[in-house]
C-alpha cells in the first residue's frame, strides 16, 4: 500500500473510531430520567434499600464524566457485597441502557453457597467439670449449632450462630469463655462454605460474695434478704437473672442490676456485684373506678417504703364504693434470710358492704406469710375479726372469731395479664374457732382451676371451675369470707354480684357449698381487642341437696387497654330471663 494510501485508510479508521465512541459515550452522558432494577424476588428488597444508585432521584445522576463512572462502580460494588451477605459469592451484574435516559441494573445473583461441613472444637478448662459432663455439654452445644451443613450462608446468621455459641458458654459456668479462631471459608465455584470454630472455655466460675454499690437510706443487709445465691456456687447467668428479678420485686428499689466481673483470676470467687438504684420511699395514689360488682369506686392509697429506715413497707388506704368501703393498713418486712425467702405482714382493716339485702360490718386484725418459688405463691395467715350481719328482714346477728388459713397459687401462663397457654390452679384450707357464744366452729376448703387453651393465633379457649365446702353443723356463727356466695363476673354472669347463695329474709347469705363452671371462647380481632362468647353456670347453697345450678351466657369485648385488661360482658340470666352487664374498668393517678 502506498504511503498516501495507507495515511488515508487510517485518517478514515481513526474518524470512524472517534465517532463511534462520541455515540457511546453521548448515550452514556445523556441525562437520566429512570433507573430500574432486574433481580430475583430473594434479593430485591435489599438491593433496593441499599444501593445507592437506585435510592437516589435519577435527575441527580452526575453528568458524563469521571464521577458518573465512579457511580456506576460504587454501584457494582454495593451490589456485590450486598449478595455476598446472603451467600451469593459469584454474580453476574451490569447497567443495561436502552437509551440515554433509561437505565437498568442487572442482577444475577448466581448459585447460593450452603453450609458443607462444621468443626466446633472446645479447649482449655480447668478439670473442676466431670468430664462426661463436660462432653455432654459440649455435644449439647453442637447439636444445638444453629447453621448446620446444608442450611444457606448468610452472614447474619453466621454472626448469629457465633454469639449464640459464645452465650451459651458464658451463660453456664465459663464467663471467660472466647473464640480462638472462627472461620468460614468460602468455596464460591462449589457454593460450598465450610465452618471452623475453635473455643477457648477458659476456667470454671464460682460465686463470690455480694458486692452492693447504690444503697443511700435502706439498711445495709437489705439486699442480703432477697439474695438467692450460695457462696460457691458455680456461676450461672440464670441464677443470677433469678436474684435481679427478685431484687426488681422489691418496691424500694427503681432500678437493678445483677452482674459478674469476667475476670479469669476471680474465677474461683468472682464478686456478684448488685447496682441498685433507690425509689422515692413515699407514694401517694389517687384512683377511680367502676364495676358492675360494686358500682362507682374512688380511693386514696398511701405507700411509705422504707418506715424508719428499716426497709420495712407499710401501705393503707381507703376506698370508697357504692356498695363497698373499706379502711387498711397494712405493715410488710422485707424476706427473711432464710432459704425460702418469707416475707411477714401485720395487718388491720375495717370493712362495710351492703350486698344483696346483706349488710355486713367486719373489723380484723391478722398476720400472715407469704412465700414464692417460681411460679408458685404460698399464704399462710392467722386472724381474728369481728363481724355484725344484717339480713335485711331478718335477725341481726355479730360474732368474734379466730381463723388460720393456707392458700397455694400456681400460676404457670405464657402472660400474666393476657393469658393464652397455661394454667392457674388456686388451693385453700382454713378453719376457725370462735371467740364468742354466738360463733361456730368450722373448717374450710376451696379450689378454682383456669386452663387455657390456644386454639390458633387468634382463638383462645378458657375453661374454669371453682368448687368449695365449709365443714361446720350450721352456718349460723361461720364469718361470711368462709362462707359461698356466686354470681357476678369472675363467677355466673347473668346474675347480680353475689346473688346466689341462701336466702334470709329478703337478703341472700353465704352457704356451705360452692360450685361454678365456665366456658369461654375469645377471638382477637386484633393484637389488643378480641371478642368473646361465653356460658357460665352454678350456685351457692347451705347444702347438697339445696344445691340448684344457674345459667348464664352472653357475648362480650376484650381490651388489653394501657390501665389493664377490660372486659365487657353482656349477658343472658337463664332463670331471671333478663340480659345484664359485666364491667370494670380503673383509672389510677
Amino acid at each position: 500500500m502506498r504511503p498516501e494510501s495507507w495515511l488515508l485508510w487510517a485518517s478514515r479508521t481513526a474518524a470512524w473510531f472517534a465517532a463511534s465512541l462520541f455515540a457511546c459515550l453521548n448515550a452514556f452522558a445523556g441525562e437520566v430520567s429512570s433507573v430500574g432494577l432486574d433481580a430475583p424476588q430473594e434479593v430485591r428488597a435489599l438491593l433496593k434499600q441499599y444501593v445507592h444508585l437506585l435510592r437516589m432521584d435519577a435527575s441527580a445522576i452526575p453528568d458524563a464524566g469521571p464521577d458518573r463512572s465512579a457511580l456506576v462502580r460504587r454501584a457494582r460494588r454495593e451490589a456485590v457485597a450486598l449478595l455476598a451477605t446472603e451467600g451469593y459469592f459469584s454474580p453476574d451484574i451490569r447497567i443495561a441502557r436502552t437509551d440515554a435516559a433509561h437505565w437498568r441494573l442487572i442482577v444475577e445473583p448466581g448459585q447460593r453457597v450452603t453450609v458443607s461441613a462444621v468443626d466446633i472444637q472446645f479447649q482449655g478448662g480447668d478439670g473442676e467439670t466431670n468430664e462426661r459432663e463436660q462432653k455432654i455439654f459440649f455435644e449439647q452445644l453442637r447439636q444445638g449449632w444453629s447453621l448446620p451443613p446444608g442450611t444457606p450462608f448468610r452472614q447474619a446468621d453466621w454472626e448469629s450462630a457465633k454469639q449464640a455459641l459464645l452465650d451459651a458458654l458464658r451463660d453456664e459456668r465459663y464467663a471467660a469463655a472466647k473464640f480462638v479462631s472462627s472461620k468460614a471459608e468460602i468455596d464460591a465455584d462449589a457454593a460450598q462454605a465450610t465452618i471452623r470454630i475453635v473455643a477457648d472455655t477458659g476456667p470454671t466460675f464460682r460465686l463470690g460474695g455480694l458486692k452492693i454499690s447504690g444503697l443511700r437510706e435502706l439498711p445495709d443487709d437489705f439486699i442480703a434478704r432477697y439474695n438467692t445465691l450460695k457462696e460457691g456456687a458455680v456461676y450461672r447467668r440464670s441464677d443470677l437473672l433469678a436474684f435481679q428479678e427478685s431484687l426488681q420485686s422489691a418496691a424500694q428499689l427503681s432500678v437493678v442490676v445483677v452482674s459478674i466481673d469476667p475476670d479469669p483470676q476471680q474465677a474461683s470467687a468472682v464478686p456478684v456485684q448488685v447496682a441498685v438504684t433507690e425509689a422515692p420511699p413515699r407514694r401517694v395514689g389517687f384512683g377511680l373506678g367502676a364495676s358492675s360488682n360494686t358500682g362507682f369506686r374512688v380511693e386514696s392509697t398511701y405507700r411509705h417504703l422504707n418506715l424508719f429506715k428499716k426497709g420495712w413497707e407499710l401501705a393503707g388506704g381507703l376506698r370508697l364504693e357504692q356498695r363497698r368501703q373499706s379502711l387498711f393498713a397494712d405493715l410488710f418486712l422485707p424476706p427473711t434470710q432464710s432459704r425460702h425467702h418469707h416475707r411477714d405482714s401485720f395487718g388491720v382493716g375495717l370493712d362495710r358492704s351492703d350486698l344483696e339485702g346483706l349488710k355486713i360490718f367486719t373489723q380484723a386484725a391478722g398476720v400472715s406469710r407469704t412465700t414464692r418459688r417460681g411460679h408458685i405463691e404460698t399464704q399462710m395467715s392467722a386472724r381474728v375479726q369481728h363481724e355484725e350481719i344484717e339480713p335485711e328482714d331478718a335477725e341481726k346477728s355479730s360474732y368474734s372469731t379466730f381463723t388460720l388459713n393456707m392458700g397455694r397459687i400456681w400460676r404457670a401462663v405464657d402472660n400474666v395479664l393476657n393469658p393464652r397457654r397455661g394454667h392457674v390452679l388456686e388451693v385453700q384450707l382454713g378453719g376457725g374457732m370462735g371467740l364468742s357464744p354466738q360463733a361456730s366452729d368450722f373448717a374450710r376448703a376451696y379450689g378454682r382451676i383456669q386452663q387455657y387453651f390456644p386454639l390458633s393465633k387468634d382463638n383462645v379457649l378458657s375453661l374454669r371451675f371453682e368448687g368449695g365446702y365449709t365443714f361446720a353443723d350450721t352456718r349460723d356463727g361461720v364469718p361470711q369470707d368462709f362462707l359461698f356466695r356466686a354470681g357476678g363476673t369472675q363467677s355466673v354472669r347473668g346474675y347480680a354480684y353475689r346473688s346466689l347463695g341462701v336466702e334470709e329474709g329478703s337478703a341472700t347469705v353465704g352457704g356451705r357449698v360452692l360450685a361454678t363452671g365456665s366456658v369461654e371462647l375469645v377471638h382477637w380481632l386484633k393484637p389488643s381487642t378480641g371478642l368473646a362468647v361465653f356460658v357460665d353456670s352454678g350456685d351457692a347453697a347451705d347444702t347438697a341437696g339445696d344445691f340448684s345450678a344457674r345459667t348464664g351466657y352472653g357475648l362480650g369485648m376484650r381490651w388489653l387497654s394501657p390501665a389493664g385488661p377490660l372486659a365487657v360482658d353482656l349477658a343472658w340470666g337463664q332463670k331471671e330471663k333478663k340480659p345484664r352487664l359485666h364491667f370494670g374498668v380503673s383509672v389510677a393517678f
